[in-house]
Formats: structure tokens, C-alpha cells, sequence
């Protein structure tokens, strides 16, 4: 298989996370306890992350342990927050087309931390993106609950800053990709689980429904998808990843549309098609980022030769 063709299968693989995504706000309004986003976002997270760590067997070492903590804050527990605070304000395609943002978030963070060219097709796919936003924004304002928008937002510069991280900081040698999620997913769980209990509680008694919901959001939609999405954040660039993020409000507009009933005016229309046209756009321009190779080494460099050199870094199988 040719490059083309492995960046394909790639992005359709990592294209499943947000796919998976897309439903979390069908399945937050329908199935789980209603105004209760740090118990949803807790139970995503804390038990996906503690069946990871039992299956790889694994812990952080060194400067992992605050690297996890760092990262386990963004990617899932702030982030899963605020998105759940967004799915309980706002209509499910609504509130995913809001975190259409944060490819300009991601943009720019790569620039500075990873070194990577901003490209003409890039500033136009984030200008599609913005555009479709905002076009969502103007278009039904009565149906527009601000916190929930701000709450939008705020998980797009949060998770856009965590993809950027995970990037540049990579994974240990030795450690899979399961083990690495799992350490992001508990740590993210733990942050969550004090302010949970001291200022939602438990509540007293769970439905099966409810309980099914759950299993459902920390199953799927964060073990199995985080697995995907850090996988291809490994092998395809890193503002490519984050414009498949786009496939979450493909997702939950057609799931509000079949399953809810609810209604998309023409303005919406245009900017969730300006939204898809970005994320095209930047696929159909990604490149595999090639992998680190060592530096050619004088033949005099006898110690360096005999210490074995610079490791190959690409990325770790599954």
C-alpha cells in the first residue's frame, strides 16, 4: 500500500473516534441523569481508564506521571467536562459544530511547539471552519444558550492544546497504546472524581437506562474511540487529526435529525457544509509525517557508534 493510501486508512480508522462522539450528546440527553455533567464525565473516563490500566499492566515512570496528569486534565477531564456542560445546554449538532474551533487552535499551537508549516490550504480550511461557525452562531439566537456555547469553546481550546501536547511528548519506549490512554483516561477520571463528589454528589438511585448509558460512554466513547484517536494522532499530522473531528457534528446532526426531530435552518446548513468542506480540504492535502531519522555520525564517533546511537522514534505498532 502506497502512502496515499496508508494516510487513507488511517484517517477512516481515527475518522471512527469522532464518529463515536457525535452520539454523545443523543445518548447525554436521552439515557443519562439530567444536569449532571461531572457524574457523566466522570463515569466516562475513571473506569475506561482503570480497565486499560489492568489489561497493560503498566504505570508512568519519571516525568510521565506529571506528563499524564497534564495531559489526562485536557484531553479528558476539563474536556470532558465543558463538552458535557455543552451537550446538556445546547442541541447535539449545535453543540458539536461549536467545537469545530479548534482546528485553529491546533493550527497554531503546531506552529509554535512542533515546528510544523502552516500551509495556504490550512488557513483556508480553518477560514471554512470559523466561517461555518460562526454561521451557526448567527443563525437561531434564541435557541443559543451562551454558557453553552462558552462551555463549547473552552473544550475546544482544551482538547485542541492536549492534542498538540500528546504530539510533541509522544510515549515512552516499551509502552503501547492502551497503556498510555489508560494512564491519560484514570488521571483525567481522578481529577474529576473530588470536585464530583463535593459538588454533584452520587445520586441515589440509577436506572438501568441510565446505567446501559453509561456503560456505553465509558466503554465506546472513551476506551475503544481514544485508543483510535491517539493511534492516528501517532501516524498522520497533527491538524489532519483534529479536522476529522469534524465527523462528531456530521454524527449528531443526522442522529438529531432521525432520532430527536430536530430541525436545521438554511444558515446552519451552509456553515455545517463550510465545516465538512475544511476537514476535506485539509485530508485531501495531508502528508505522513516522516520518521525521525538519527543524524549521520562521523567515522571517528567510535563511542557514539559503540553506545548504539540515536533510536529510530516512529511510531509503536498496536
Amino acid at each position: 500500500m502506497n502512502g496515499r493510501g496508508r494516510i487513507a486508512v488511517d484517517s477512516l480508522l481515527t475518522a471512527l473516534a469522532p464518529v463515536v462522539w457525535g452520539s454523545t450528546y443523543l445518548v447525554t440527553t436521552e439515557f443519562l441523569p439530567p444536569d449532571r455533567p461531572l457524574l457523566a464525565s466522570l463515569a466516562r473516563a475513571l473506569p475506561a481508564g482503570l480497565i486499560l490500566l489492568a489489561l497493560s499492566r503498566t504505570l508512568p515512570t519519571g516525568v510521565w506521571w506529571w506528563r499524564s496528569l497534564v495531559l489526562g486534565t485536557l484531553n479528558i477531564g476539563a474536556f470532558f467536562y465543558l463538552l458535557f456542560v455543552a451537550a446538556y445546554l445546547l442541541p447535539g449538532g449545535v453543540a458539536a459544530l461549536v467545537l469545530t474551533i479548534q482546528p485553529v487552535i491546533v493550527l497554531a499551537l503546531s506552529s509554535l511547539l512542533l515546528s510544523e508549516r502552516i500551509r495556504p490550504a490550512h488557513l483556508l480550511a480553518c477560514l471554512l471552519g470559523a466561517v461555518g461557525v460562526g454561521l451557526l452562531v448567527v443563525g437561531p439566537e434564541a435557541a443559543l444558550d451562551p454558557i453553552g456555547v462558552l462551555a463549547g469553546v473552552a473544550a475546544a481550546i482544551s482538547m485542541g492544546t492536549g492534542l498538540v501536547l500528546t504530539k510533541r511528548w509522544g510515549r515512552p519506549e516499551g509502552v503501547g497504546l492502551p497503556g498510555v490512554t489508560g494512564w491519560q483516561l484514570t488521571a483525567g477520571g481522578m481529577v474529576l472524581l473530588p470536585v464530583t463528589l463535593l459538588v454533584e454528589g452520587v445520586p441515589s438511585t440509577i436506572s438501568a437506562v441510565e446505567l446501559a448509558g453509561f456503560a456505553y460512554m465509558s466503554l465506546i466513547c472513551a476506551l475503544l474511540s481514544y485508543v483510535l484517536w491517539f493511534r492516528g494522532l501517532e501516524r498522520l499530522p497533527t491538524l489532519a487529526v483534529s479536522f476529522l473531528s469534524f465527523a462528531s457534528p456530521v454524527t449528531a446532526t443526522l442522529l438529531g435529525y432521525l432520532v430527536l426531530h430536530e430541525t436545521l435552518t438554511p444558515i446552519q446548513g451552509a456553515g455545517a457544509a463550510a465545516a465538512i468542506g475544511a476537514v476535506l480540504l485539509v485530508q485531501l492535502t495531508a502528508h505522513r509525517p516522516p520518521p525521525r531519522r538519527a543524524p549521520k555520525r562521523r567515522a571517528s564517533s567510535v563511542v557514539g557508534a559503540r553506545s548504539g546511537g540515536f533510536r529510530d522514534e516512529s511510531p509503536h505498532d498496536l
